[in-house]
């Protein structure tokens, strides 16, 4: 076997050699075994065999359930008992299956299994079941018979429209709107999809898409993997919101959750068949410890089977642009990582590493692109695995995108623990821009992560109770005034050091000022904070609205220049002491001043004899600023003796104020 493209590229990973070269050989043959010959999207396609299908005049309902004696369908049309009309038959191999009439079953029709087995039985909600539905009343979930009259007519094409870099845009239905209350795929569509196309993001990233019990899980304790959560709506309202935000050319991701399943048996997966091992891994491997969860087994070939086809039956059936799976760390590692701090390539490549879910991932990667080949596959991942990001063809393990879930942290860092005048702009700069060459991250200042309640989003950190008392553009603050200014900065820095993507959280560009606490008991079940008030941006007698109007301009700047396709960052200056920052991307010049108090006149930074314009001025008045800094006028580098002397660009750099400039003949500094 040639050596990876991964290990020529870092020799500290030599030692590794071994370790890629048996992922490569473990991949192969569980696909050869998995396949017998046939392409892998051939193999993926369980949610067309399993699960409730109509054709040739009859129902046909197949579960894959090993360990049970019996299975009878169960619903209105019996009185939920079990009846010899309604057995499934064993087909083998822990198959089940049952043929009915066409009449026996009706659109919309509640139903369930009756699953028996050696000293036991229990009501199931079928595995593939694509439709699932809670009674208001009694909060029961039963699978629902979905067979409409007509199908679902895509008006727009169903390749993803993404060409360019990822711009994302986090979301969660439910709390989309301003009510207290559930929100749905309808009102999403109609109200927040144009609010996003207006922002300038080209991806959405939807949480909590498949069915789960638990609403304030925020969708990451999964029960019916298939089935889109009814809560938001109908099969058909789903992709009508995917299909109107393709025609307005944004792509749609969704969080996949494949590294675990909610423990609950009667509308989860666990003990389907009276096993704890028919999906999972059996004893404290597993459990997740600290998610209260089942891991799921990744080496056997039916769990494949059904993690695979979940993968290919959200890409065809509602034609998502990909993936954001969640938990990649916590399936890498038997610890889950918890409590890890890979310090080291040593920390990465131990007994720890489960192999088999390494597997799973090079499969996973490759159907994806193999059904859509502009996909997007990002992996949450905190341990930034060497490979992790990098192609298959180079010897990793095919993810697009891994996210830079530091940097987040970083920002908390810096925001609690240093004084204003102790902000280090080459750590800044540093802490931005340091991954792996040979993979992209996704960058983010803040995600939903750092707005659930007992954490704190950056604005709050910035201004904490201001925000309800002094946020009216006619009320002079200096507490909100500094907070408004490092927001922009903070935000700007960390989207145009973006290392290939960026995200946002819905409703952190313009500052939301509250937490997100879904209902619970210890709220009372209260929606309070389970929503977005948009108003507050809309406002233009608030400052949101200017928050809301930078970042808009900011996405812009960096689509209409294809920034984040650029690799290269180039540092001009860094001054510890001045607390300045200058790099560029591209022809873009970014200029930071991190002091809290001193402005720079004629700060020299020395370049090659260009002139510049003023694209994007976070002191702008448009944006709250003080507009000390003249965006009209075109900066002329300067000689200090005859013309082909050294050139300096001398800039006015008020305190607390970044700029991003352009020149046509722009020329790096010597």
């Amino acid at each position: 076997m040639t050596t990876p493209k991964i290990i020529k590229d870092d020799p500290w990973l030599q030692p590794y050699q071994t370790v890629f070269e048996q992922w490569e050989l473990q991949t192969r043959e569980k696909e050869k075994n998995l396949c017998a010959g046939k392409a892998l999207s051939d193999f993926a396609t369980g949610h067309l065999y399993f699960g409730l299908h109509k054709y040739d005049g009859n129902w046909h309902l197949r579960e894959w359930a090993p360990n049970a004696t019996a299975i009878y369908l169960i619903g209105p049309f019996n009185n939920w008992h079990d009846e010899e009309e309604y057995r499934l038959q064993t087909t083998g191999n822990g198959n089940w299956e049952l043929i009915l009439h066409e009449d026996k079953l009706k659109h919309l029709d509640l139903y369930a299994l009756s699953v028996h087995w050696h000293g036991g039985n229990g009501k199931r909600i079928p595995a593939w079941a694509q439709r699932v539905v809670q009674d208001n009343k009694t909060n029961i979930f039963n699978a629902q018979v979905w067979n409409p009259p007509k199908p679902y007519k895509w008006k727009n094409p169903k390749e993803s429209p993404l060409n360019e870099p990822p711009l994302i845009y986090e979301a969660h239905i439910g709390m989309a709107g301003e009510n207290e209350r559930v929100h749905t795929f309808e009102e999403f569509r109609l109200n927040v999809l144009p609010r996003v196309k207006e922002a300038g993001y080209n991806v959405i990233q939807l949480m909590a898409i498949p069915e789960h019990p638990y609403y304030g899980s925020f969708g990451y304790h999964v029960s019916s993997f298939f089935a889109a959560s009814s809560r938001f709506g109908t099969p058909f309202e789903l992709k009508k919101l995917v299909d109107e935000a393709h025609g307005m050319g944004i792509a749609v991701i969704m969080d996949l959750i494949h590294s675990h399943a909610v423990k609950n048996e009667i509308e989860g997966l666990g003990k389907y068949d009276g096993t704890r091992y028919q999906f999972f891994h059996d004893g404290p491997k597993g459990e997740h410890p600290a998610w209260d969860s089942y891991c799921f087994n990744y080496g056997k070939n039916e769990v494949l089977h059904f993690l695979l086809s979940n993968i290919k039956y959200w890409l065809e059936e509602y034609n998502f642009d990909g993936f954001r799976f969640d938990g990649v760390t916590s399936m890498l590692y038997f610890d889950h990582g918890l409590g890890k701090a890979f310090a080291s390539y040593n920390d990465y490549f131990t007994p720890n590493l489960d192999n088999e879910a390494v597997v799973y991932f090079k499969l996973t990667n490759k159907l994806i692109h193999q059904i859509k080949p502009n996909a997007l596959s990002i992996a949450e991942d905190v341990s930034g695995l060497p490979g992790l990001a990098a192609p298959l063809e180079n010897g990793g393990l095919g993810f697009d995108y891994r996210m830079s879930m530091g940097i987040p942290d970083y920002w908390i860092k810096v925001i609690k623990e240093k004084k204003d005048e102790e902000w280090e702009p080459g750590d800044i700069f540093y802490q931005l821009t340091a991954h792996r060459m040979d993979e992209k991250v996704v960058s983010y200042a803040e995600s939903h992560d750092q707005a659930l309640v007992g954490d704190k989003t950056i604005i709050f950190r910035l201004i904490d109770k201001e925000m309800y008392f002094s946020m009216r553009k006619d009320q002079p603050n200096l507490t909100v005034e500094r907070g408004l200014a490092l927001h922009k900065m903070i935000r700007l820095v960390t989207a145009s050091c973006a290392g290939g993507a960026y995200l946002n959280f819905m409703g952190n560009e313009f500052g939301h000022p509250e937490w997100i606490d879904f209902p619970r008991e210890g709220n009372g079940w209260s929606y309070k904070h389970a929503r977005r008030l948009w108003d507050i941006a809309d406002d233009p007698e608030l400052r949101f609205h200017w928050l809301k109007d930078f970042d808009r301009d900011m996405i812009k700047l960096i689509r209409e220049n294809n920034l984040l396709a650029i690799p290269e960052i180039w540092k001009w200056w860094e001054n510890k002491a001045d607390q300045v920052l200058i790099y560029n991307r591209g022809d873009l010049v970014f200029v930071f001043n991190f002091s809290p108090h001193t402005s720079y006149t004629d700060y020299g930074i020395p370049c090659q004899p260009a002139k510049f314009k003023i694209l994007l001025n976070t002191d702008s008045g448009l944006y709250g600023g003080q507009d000390l800094v003249d965006d009209r006028i075109t900066y002329y580098t300067i000689p200090t003796a005859g013309i082909e002397s050294q050139h300096y660009l001398r800039l006015y750099i008020p305190a607390r104020t970044a700029y991003v400039l352009k020149s046509e003949s722009y020329k790096r500094i010597k």
